[in-house]
Parts: structure tokens; sequence; C-alpha cells
């Protein structure tokens, strides 16, 4: 504390800087306005810093609000003709300070300040700027939706929403350790966001500090947990006036390789490798509409896809988009049930997008040309149209229409909803969202609905969440992400947290009793029983230091999906010693009984991890019969250096009869990741991900213990479902140079080696590899 009265005495040479104390509710902050621009170098020391408004008097959110941070931080602010400035002094008497030289974006496990603005002011959105003590920057946008998380199956942990990291931002930020903590440099350019047209801005803003030896959450402006909204918490910038953004005119050329290797009749044999040209463009028409075009976009995609468990063959696996011109404003486009998923669209040709907000409305329109390989005839190029709006309505509510067009030669599918978010009584909520899709293939037009609702309320003791939603066995969402169409889904969850003395090991227990159902579209509609059927008991316990755990038991059972087996049948006796083909008809209901424990460790100087293991009585898909079950994921990353980071994953499916304990199906997939950062801007990434999988021949393991046979359309007849075994190996090499977003660097090897025999018995060998480079260099007018 001594320190800290030192340093604040030192920083006001010039006049009196008007200090803002969150705690006391001093939340509307006037900060001066400099003709000067200052060098980013980490060290607070220039005239100018002594002139800032300080932001201090922080208060603790996580895990229990409403009381003093133990931690002191002082935030200085002040802006230029052309930027905003932060400096951060972060005080750290209690414990070591955790930094790392990490790469953009990785600074979770480090200690760091995120800095929220609200450029609109509205308290549904904020741009999210973050550094770690070396300066290291983490950048995204935060929307709020009402979404809320936790360990395992718990999802009723009360947590505020976290930023999606996908957008990025061109700003500047240094920092250093220093001998009361750290020290931290951020200017953020007005060219680089968005805000309104008003001769004098206002600006929602707030600070949060992470702890992570205490695992500690602060924020200047004082929230409380018993709210639907975090950032309509945040304080106030006011008297921001003649903010001079310029020509926002960005123009980034790339130029990409790529070649193939595989199996020839020749031996192994290369494709591709003949360099393509392409760019983007990114035009701010005004200081809140912002039109980006691309022709030929590279494929950016510099890391595979991580395996995934497969829980329900009725679900599609989502995979998160990576590509850095759908990824800026992406948040922009985020609808209720996914109705927009830009992975859809798999290589453009070419590609615009209009983004921005207007009057309290948020717009967002993408049109892009895809490649032949989209269509389903490969001949022609599937057009996609892409249109989302959103406006403000009240404090915090808002209404959204979506509208989505794929076309695919003569045929096409469009969407068309409209979805809001209500916001009341402070810690209630509700979504609601109804669409419709007409689809034309092939000559036949069908048209289908999608309805949903969330009511939640997020109250510090007891909480509450109740979802409805519908979708259409004929609802075609084909710009969109559908996990699972043709069910109607419906939850009922209520939870209790307690909260421990203060300094005492337990901080928080929360306690969930859910409700699941689960019912085919058309039965529901014609008031028919339900399908599947769950009744989860969740717990989660948080304790001092950042230790979380978690604890369920699910009572669960699953009806029929005759769906999943129309092309199975059984090998039975016939007369005469035949033999015969019989229809495949499962048992009608599956009961089960599981049991899930995780545990998360503290984010320690050096390592953290967490286990994801589940075990009990499960339905076997394979042969829809009630099994034993092991699922486990496990997770270590380990930080031996500042500039060297070690990721290990390892994940287990395992499936076995209950009457013999025979195995039906053993899934591992070990992964790992080092990567090395030899600065800030240069990094190398090895990953290694080794996959098996091994199944016995399947039979009716429920009923009459037959061979079961799966129809084979190429050999046009049924086909025992014999064992077999994978086994695969993917290597993948990286160098990244990225010293801005948009200006990088890539090149990269990857082979993928496979076990070619019917049992997966014999060395892998390799199946095929490629090279890639990637070149691109931001050009800001």
């Amino acid at each position: 504390m001594l320190l800290e009265l030192l340093l604040l005495l030192h920083s006001d040479p010039i006049d009196s800087p008007r200090v803002y104390h969150g705690r006391l509710g001093e939340l509307d902050v006037r900060i001066p306005r400099q003709e000067v621009e200052t060098s980013v170098d980490g060290k607070l020391d220039e005239a100018a810093w002594g002139a800032a408004a300080m932001l201090t008097d922080f208060s603790q959110f996580s895990p229990t609000d409403g009381v003093p941070a133990a931690d002191s931080t002082q935030v200085l602010v002040w802006y230029s003709p052309t930027a905003i400035h932060f400096g951060i002094r972060a005080f750290e008497a209690h414990g070591p300070v955790h930094a790392t030289l990490a790469d953009r974006d990785r600074i979770a496990a480090d200690d760091h300040i995120q800095i929220l603005l609200s450029t609109f002011n509205d308290g549904r959105q904020a741009s999210v700027f973050a550094v770690n003590p070396y300066g290291v920057q983490s950048d995204g946008a935060l929307v709020e939706t009402g979404s809320t998380s936790g360990n395992g199956f718990n999802n009723a942990v009360v947590k505020r929403e976290t930023a999606d990291l996908s957008p990025d931002f061109v700003f500047e930020s240094k920092g250093r350790l220093t001998e009361y903590g750290y020290e931290v440099e951020v200017r953020i350019p007005f060219k680089s966001i968005r805000f309104q047209r008003r001769r004098e801005q206002i600006w929602g803003l707030n600070v949060v500090r992470l702890v992570q030896h205490s695992a500690r959450e602060d924020s200047w402006a004082p929230a409380k947990r018993a709210s639907a909204s975090f950032l309509a918490q945040s304080g106030r910038l006011v008297g921001l006036s003649d903010l001079r953004r310029g020509v926002v005119l960005d123009f980034t050329p790339s130029l990409t390789s790529r070649t193939t290797g595989a199996p020839g009749s020749s031996g192994w044999e290369y494709d591709g490798g003949g360099p393509e040209l392409g760019g983007t463009m990114r035009w701010g028409v005004t200081n809140n509409l912002t039109l980006n075009g691309t022709a030929n976009p590279d494929f950016s995609q510099v890391e595979s896809d991580a395996q995934q468990f497969v829980f329900d063959p009725r679900n599609e696996l989502f995979f998160s988009e990576k590509r850095p011109f759908f990824l800026e404003g992406i948040e922009q486009f985020s609808t209720p049930n996914s109705l927009i998923y830009t992975r859809r669209i798999i290589q453009p040709v070419a590609a615009a997008k209009l983004t921005g907000k207007a009057f309290g409305t948020d717009l967002a329109l993408l049109s892009a040309v895809d490649d032949r390989a989209g269509s389903a005839s490969g001949l022609d190029h599937p057009v996609y149209n892409l249109l989302r709006i959103q406006r403000d309505v009240g404090s915090q509510s808002r209404l959204g229409v979506v509208y989505t067009d794929k076309i695919d030669g003569d045929n096409y599918n469009r969407v068309l909803g409209a979805d809001s978010r209500l916001v009341f009584g402070g810690v209630y909520s509700a979504q609601l969202q109804l669409a419709g899709s007409r689809t034309r293939q092939n000559g036949t037009t069908e048209t289908a609905p999608l309805w949903s609702t969330v009511v939640a309320r997020n109250g510090r003791t007891f909480g509450a969440r109740y979802s409805f939603a519908g979708v259409a066995e004929d609802f075609r969402a084909q710009s969109g992400f559908i996990s699972r169409p043709g069910i109607v889904h419906s939850t009922l969850g209520h939870s209790l947290t307690l909260y421990g003395k203060p300094g005492g090991l337990l901080e928080t227990f929360t306690g969930e009793v859910k409700l699941d159902g689960t019912w085919e579209y058309h039965r529901f509609v014609h008031g028919q029983g339900i399908q599947d059927q769950k009744l989860h008991f969740n717990t989660n316990t948080r304790l001092k230091g950042g230790w979380q755990a978690g604890a369920s038991v699910l009572v669960e059972s699953f009806g029929y999906p005759s769906e999943v087996y129309t092309g199975y049948a059984l090998e039975v006796p016939g007369a005469g010693g035949a033999i015969d083909t019989v229809p495949f008809t499962g048992t009608p209901t599956i009961p089960n009984l599981d049991y899930l424990v995780t545990l998360d460790t503290p984010e320690f100087s050096h390592f953290s991890g967490n286990i994801f293991f589940l075990w009990g009585h499960d339905e076997n898909f394979f042969e829809w019969a009630s099994a034993k079950i092991t699922w486990l994921d496990l997770t270590l990353d380990w930080r031996p250096t500042p500039k060297l980071r070690v990721n290990g994953r390892y994940q287990l499916q395992w499936v076995g009869r209950r009457t013999d304990g025979s195995t039906v199906d053993l899934w591992r997939s070990p992964r790992l990741k080092v990567e090395y950062q030899l600065s800030r801007p240069i990094f190398v990434r090895l990953v290694g991900e080794y996959t098996t999988e091994r199944r016995d021949a399947l039979r009716d393991e429920s009923r009459t213990g037959a061979p079961i046979l799966i129809f084979d359309p190429d050999a046009n007849r049924y086909l025992r479902a014999a064992a077999f075994g994978h086994r695969s190996f993917r290597g993948d090499f990286l160098f990244s140079y990225q010293p801005n977003p948009g200006t990088v660097l890539f090149a990269g090897y990857g082979s993928t080696l496979r076990d070619p025999t019917e049992l997966g018995r014999a060395s892998l060998r390799r199946a095929e590899d490629g090279f890639f480079l990637k070149f691109s260099y931001l050009i800001q007018m």
C-alpha cells in the first residue's frame, strides 16, 4: 500500500487528475484530451500520464461479489485526437505474477487485464482488449445472450459471459514486471473501432483484472452476480469529442501455396504447389459501418480440427470457424439456434460483407459465391446471402431478424426468422425465436417451422432456467447449424448456490436439479409419447485458490430411434438350414444410470489441468442395447518457461456389453501440442495426434444375439457388421510470424499415417502429406 501511495503522488506532476473510485459509485468518468502522441514502451513516465484520469478502488466479482478487491489496481486513461490510451499499474503483494510470452489470444492462464469498451453505450455488447503483464494481446467481442456455464453437465453456475476471441483489432501494448507487480501501456486507435456518429461520445467502460494465484476476478465498476447482464453494470466515459478516425481503408493481399502428396501409380506423387493470389479489403464507410470484400481468400486453417467424442450419432458435431475473413464481425451474425454458420461456405471464390450499427440497429450482411465443390451437382457455384438485423429495445432488450438464402443451381434453401431477448426485473431474461424454412430440392418444395423459448432467472443464490424448442423434420438451414432436426426438446432446471465464509476453504457450492425431455417432432404434434427422458442431479464446488470440482448423477431412459437403424437387419436361421434376413427392431426403451466427476486445477505458475470422467450404464448405439460405458477426457497444460507451452489431451470412449463384459467399441485419441515462442510475433508449433478404434462384430445384444447386417449401397446387399480396427497418426509443424492481425507468414507441413489392414494391427504407413505457405501483408491507408 505504501508503494501504491508513492506512485499515486508521483503520477501527479502537472495538475490534479481526477481519481474515480469504483466502490464509491464514481462511474461517470471525464478523461482529459491531450494534443500529444506518446510511444508505447510499457513505462508510464511521460508527462501525459500525470494528467490522466485514474480508475481505482476495484471490487471482487468472482468468486464472491460485493467485497473489496484484495489486490490494488490503478488504471490511467486519457485520449488524443486519434486514440485512447490506458496505463495499468497492477499491485501484487500476495503471490507471484503469472506471465508468459504467449501467442495472441493465449493469455487465459496468465494474470491479465481486460478493458471492456461499449462504444455504443448499449449495455449489450462490448469490444474486449486484454493484455498480460508483458503486453501480449488478446481481443474479441462480448455480446451478451444470457448463456450460463459450469463443469460437466452443470450449466447453472453464475459466471459472466466470456468474449468471443475470434475478432482481432489492431492496437499497441507493452508491459513489464515491476517490484510492486506489473505495469502495462495500451493505445487503441480510433481507426480500429466503431463508434457513434455524435459530436460528444458516451461510451460504456469497465476494467476487469484476473489474478491467477488466488483465482480472483476483480472489476472497477462494482458488479452484482444477481443480474441478467454484466455489461449493463459498467461505468461510462463521458465528454469524448472530436475523435479523428481518419480514412479507414485497409488492403491485405495474400499469397498462398499448397502441395499435397499421396500414393500414385508411380510411387509417391505430389499435386499443386502453384501460388494463388488473393486479398481482402476493409473500408470504414462511416464511423459505425464497415464494408469488407475478398477475392480468392486463403485457406488459413493452420491447425487441424481436434478429434471429438461422438456421444450420440443423431447429433452433428460442431467445429468453430477459423478463417480470418469470416471471423471479423462474426459476433454480429450470431442468432439463437445458430441459423448462420459460415463454415457451410467451403471455399468462396469471392465474398463481401457489411457490418455495423446505426440508430440503435445492428446490421450484418454477407454474400458469397462458393467453389463448385460445395455444389450438389459439382457443376454450379452455390451463392449465399446472409442477413442479420438487431434492434435495441429499452435499456437492455433487443429484437432481431435473420434471413439466409442458399442457391445451388435450380435448388435453393431460404430461412426467415425473428427473435428477441427481453431483460426484466434485473435478474430475469427471456429469449424467443420463430423461424421457417423453404427448400426446393430436385423439383420438390417443402416448408417447415422452428421455434424456441428460453426463460431464465440469474439470481445470486437461486437460479432457474426453462427452455422449450422444436425443429420440424423438414426444417433445413443449409447456411446454419442444426445439430439434430426433427425433435422437440424441453428442459427445466433449478439451482441453489451457497457461499462459504470469507477466508475459508469452501468458496461456493452450487447444486442443480434438471429435467430434460426429447420428443420426435411428428409424435409431439400428434400428442404421442416422449422419446428420451433425463433427470440430472448436478453439483459444482469451488474451493480456495481456484480448485473446482463437479459431480453428477444422471438418471435417463432413451427410446428406440428407428431412423438410425433404417439400413440394419438381422441374420437368423431359416427353414431347412437356410439363412434369412429379417428387419432389425430394437427394444423400445433403454434405461441409463451414469455417474460423472470433473476436476479443474487452478492456473498454477507452470501448469493446469482438468479431468472429465463419466461411467455407468448407457445406451450402446452400435447394437441398441444397455451397455457399460467409460468416457474420459484428460487435459494438461504445462508452461516450464515463459516461452515454452505444452498441451496434452487424452480422450477415451469405451462401450462394453453388460451380458459378458466384452468390448463393443474402444476409441482412444492422445494429442500433444508443443509451442515455443521465440518472440512476441514468432513461434513454432508441433502437433501430434494418434487415434485408434477397435470394434467387435455387432450382434443383436438386447434380444436375439443374432449377427447384425448393414445394407451396403455399393454392393446392393446386406453385409455383416464385421470386426475392424483403425489406427492413424497425424503430425503437423507450423512456423508463424504475425506482428499484427493481417500481416502473417505461415509455413507448415502435415502428414497422416494410417494402418492399411482391416483389423488395424500392422505398422503405420504414410497415407498423405502436404506443405503449405501463406504470406499476407496489412496495408493501412
